[in-house]
């Protein structure tokens, strides 16, 4: 059975990966790509910073879910753990889907001029065809569809990681870290997502699709197999503490070097840009992973209270940033300030929402994902 200590930096960077999460769809409000609503003013310089964070940010939270894994199966039968699965990520999913959601559609279609009037108007029509095939109703939650794919991977991978925990493979995991331990090597588990990237990208438009915090669904499933091998054994913490310095360095460099390919028009599904892209995501994770694991093995008061918000906080942000950018996109404000008008504003809201009415109420504990409180 592995380690249960509690390591107090995967629930910093979950907290902090939450934060960075809530600063990116704030900036989707102003970068060129379309969303869900945009600003009357876009910008070059918050598309550099969402073409930069979205190289790992969505990577990142499949590490840490799967690392979270692998301690629940410490002490938990299957049946716990599909059950307590379910209650996380299922019930929230659903919730969302018919309450949270339906307001982004809804501006969705108004800002683009495909629907005029009410949203109680509107709502009817939420439930016409599916969104993404010409329809609203938001089969995948939207920014819920992590919540989605999450529960799908847990329960394809369960058996998978219950055999990883035989004492033969423990040992033989065990070896493999080992040999990770030498300078560099640890940089080779990129491998893998370069080779799912090549495989996803002969299908650009299916299995390669990219419209999920973009990177193709199975190479998330990549990400979090990784995320289950490194806490499988602490050799492979220390190795990713040790190189944290330069993984950073190195992300940096091939940031650079990808924006450099892309601007000289190379196709980011290239073979030479999918070796460069996911080498870069890699170093960019375990230079993440390796600072958490030096500097925020630590518990307090404020990451006990935001632990327990992340997931109520995800479930509501992006609907609050989108309803308040509807309101605000008009306004004749700089981009600088304005952001800062709409995650400040948009930040005080949902804590607002979760500690004055979600964190208080029963049932909406439940509905939010939360365990039941302790009085």
């Amino acid at each position: 059975m592995g380690n249960i200590e509690r390591h107090y930096d995967i629930d910093w960077l979950r907290v902090l990966a939450m934060l960075m999460i809530f600063l990116f769809h704030c900036a989707r409000f102003f970068n060129y790509e379309d969303w869900h609503v945009k600003n009357n003013q876009l910008d070059f310089g918050m598309s550099v910073f969402v073409e930069i964070v979205s190289q790992w940010i969505m990577p990142l939270f499949f590490i840490l879910s799967a690392i979270s894994v692998y301690y629940a199966l410490d002490y938990r039968n299957n049946r716990l753990f599909i059950n307590e699965k379910f209650k996380r990520l299922v019930i929230p999913l659903v919730f969302g889907i018919f309450v949270v959601v339906p307001p982004q559609v809804y501006i969705e279609r108004v800002s683009h001029s495909q629907f005029a009037g009410s949203f109680f108007r509107f709502f009817p029509h939420y439930f016409d065809g599916l969104y993404g095939f010409g329809g609203n109703f938001a089969w995948m939650g939207l920014h819920l569809w992590y919540l989605e794919i999450l529960f799908i991977f847990s329960l394809l991978t369960l058996p998978i990681f219950r055999y990883l925990r035989k004492e033969t493979m423990q040992n033989l995991i065990s070896s493999m870290a080992i040999s990770f331990k030498k300078p560099g090597i640890i940089f080779l588990l990129a491998l893998p997502i370069f080779f799912m990237e090549l495989f996803v990208n002969l299908q650009p438009d299916g299995i390669g699709i990219r419209d999920f915090g973009g990177w193709s669904p199975l190479t998330y499933l990549i990400f979090f197999s990784l995320g289950y091998l490194i806490a499988s054994d602490m050799q492979f913490r220390a190795s990713i503490e040790r190189h944290r310095k330069i993984a950073l360095l190195l992300g940096v460099l091939t940031t650079i070097s990808g924006f450099f390919f892309l601007e000289a028009g190379y196709s980011s599904r290239a073979y030479f840009f999918s070796f460069l892209r996911a080498f870069n995501s890699w170093f960019w994770l375990v230079a993440i992973l390796g600072f958490g694991s030096k500097y925020l093995n630590f518990n307090n008061a404020l990451l006990k209270y935001s632990n327990e918000a992340v997931l109520p906080f995800y479930i509501l942000h992006q609907t609050i940033i989108v309803v308040i950018g509807f309101y605000i996109a008009s306004w004749d404000v700089g981009v600088i300030m304005k952001y800062l008008i709409l995650s400040t504003a948009s930040f005080a809201l949902i804590i607002a929402l979760y500690d004055l009415v979600i964190k208080r109420v029963k049932v909406l504990r439940f509905l939010f994902g939360m365990k039941p409180r302790v009085l």
